[in-house]
């Protein structure tokens, strides 16, 4: 069920509340009776900061939000209250609910919303018994702030929306999400917007010599796409245009060098990159930042069919540089290279590609965060540090030194497409960083773009991570 925040002046006798407070002075006494106070002050002292009570038939939820001197630990603690009270909402099967701001802080009460939406989505698409039962009844908050304005809460709708859309699109399994629907759903998502979308298919992407891209796909019967997203306002401030590039692998069986025992499983997610900047090309789109913004999405999936390409086989990209094959279950960078390589027709600004790319990043760092290295990119990579700490999608910086090329040095080719047994999330965004000649940032989201379990406001399975990301790092250009 899509959650849908509204801004509202005033409220009834009727209406669940959701009071936001610092201390218990800030609650007006026609909510709450004596008693009812007295057991409020108790269960703070008890350090509850969540309360909850009954007015049959209205509800009202009391939050003591305590004091966090850093910005973005503060920012994050509204949000996972937020987890908190969307539980509690749901547990009484409530339909809608009324948050009062009473601190006056406005990008707190934000992330309050912002927290409560997103920990309500659930993706049942494909659920046919208790479905109702596991339905969350939440629909709408209402949002009650002096300081908060009806374009702040479109704002935050937009971007809820964008993430929740990457969410379902690494949710789809294969057998409804491939690279051609991929591409029918991007454009579709797109479409409420003024962005322009064009899409690729197998002979034009022939046409361009993609080799990367087409070798991926040789052993598949369903046909690779090639998405181009492009948000051009006519009061761009920026002459170059940023470009964000997207994995789309819609399925990864790691090819003839197949995967084996569990590590198939949840594969559905290896396009999680791609729907990231789907999601952040919507959100840029539908809320009309000023910056011309292009989204790159390669898609395929990577199967173990008759003519599919093999180690050993030499491959030419779409630059005409040679590679050489080593595994086939390291297909993203391949057909990103692809992406990477036309998008110096844009003379960007800057380029920041997003990928599940390696199980190194994911044991080197976990779920709490992305791993990032790039080239020629100091500033741009300062100002995206700052994002990923205020939207809580943090970048572990990894070295780029030169001496890491040389691990994909191939005797027979141009390079290879793995490196040695040692550093693997670089010697992968090394190979990326071949086929660019601008600012560039690499970004392996494969620890935090699926998750086995839930992460507060993260569901189990897709995160939309990158998305929100993405959109906070072009609204500060904008």
């Amino acid at each position: 069920m899509k959650t849908t925040l509204k801004k509202a002046k005033k409220y009834d006798a009727k209406s669940n509340l959701l009071l936001l407070i610092k201390d218990v002075k800030d609650i007006p006494a026609t909510l709450v009776n004596a008693k009812e106070l007295d057991f409020i002050k108790q269960e703070l002292k008890h350090k509850n900061e969540l309360i909850a009570l009954n007015h049959f038939p209205q509800w009202i939820f009391v939050l003591l939000q305590k004091e966090e001197k850093d910005e973005f630990k503060r920012l994050e603690k509204y949000r996972r209250n937020g987890t908190k009270l969307v539980e509690l909402i749901n547990k009484q099967k409530l339909k809608e609910v009324t948050v009062v701001d009473l601190v006056n802080q406005k990008e707190e009460f934000l992330a309050l919303a912002e927290g409560m939406a997103l920990a309500n989505y659930q993706f049942l698409k494909y659920m046919t018994k208790d479905k109702d039962d596991k339905k969350n009844n939440l629909s709408t908050i209402g949002l009650i702030s002096e300081q908060i304005s009806d374009k702040d809460v479109f704002e935050l709708n937009v971007i809820i929306d964008g993430n929740t859309a990457a969410r379902t699109f690494v949710n789809e399994p294969l057998v409804y999400l491939s690279a051609v629907k991929f591409s029918e759903e991007i454009t579709e998502l797109l479409s409420t917007t003024k962005a322009k979308v064009e899409v690729f298919h197998k002979k034009k992407i022939e046409s361009l010599k993609m080799g990367g891209l087409l070798a991926v796909n040789r052993g598949s019967i369903d046909p690779p796409t090639f998405t181009i997203i492009e948000w051009k306002p006519e009061n761009a401030k920026n002459k170059k245009p940023y470009v964000f590039v997207g994995k789309g692998v819609v399925f990864d069986t790691g090819g003839v060098n197949i995967k084996t025992g569990n590590y198939m499983n949840d594969m559905k997610c290896d396009m999680a990159g791609a729907a990231a900047v789907a999601g952040a090309l919507y959100t840029i789109a539908k809320n009309e930042l000023n910056i011309h913004v292009i989204g790159l999405i390669p898609a395929t999936d990577n199967r173990p069919d008759g003519n599919a390409y093999v180690p050993d086989d030499v491959i030419t990209m779409f630059d005409g540089t040679t590679v050489e094959i080593k595994n086939t279950d390291a297909e993203g960078r391949l057909i990103l290279a692809d992406a990477l390589a036309y998008a110096k027709k844009y003379d960007p600004e800057l380029v920041i590609d997003l990928a599940t790319l390696t199980g190194a990043a994911h044991r080197a760092i976990g779920i709490h965060g992305i791993v990032a290295m790039g080239k020629n990119s100091e500033k741009e990579f300062k100002k995206l540090d700052e994002s990923g700490y205020k939207v809580q999608e943090r970048l572990a910086h990894f070295p780029f030194w030169d001496e890491y090329d040389k691990e994909i040095e191939s005797p027979i080719a141009d390079i290879k497409n793995l490196g040695g047994e040692l550093a693997g999330a670089i010697t992968a965004g090394k190979f990326l960083a071949y086929f660019t000649d601008y600012p560039y940032i690499h970004l392996d989201i494969a620890g935090p773009a699926f998750l086995d379990k839930k992460d507060h406001y993260r569901p189990q399975g897709g995160t939309g991570i990158g998305v929100r990301l993405l959109y906070d790092f072009i609204k500060k250009k904008a």
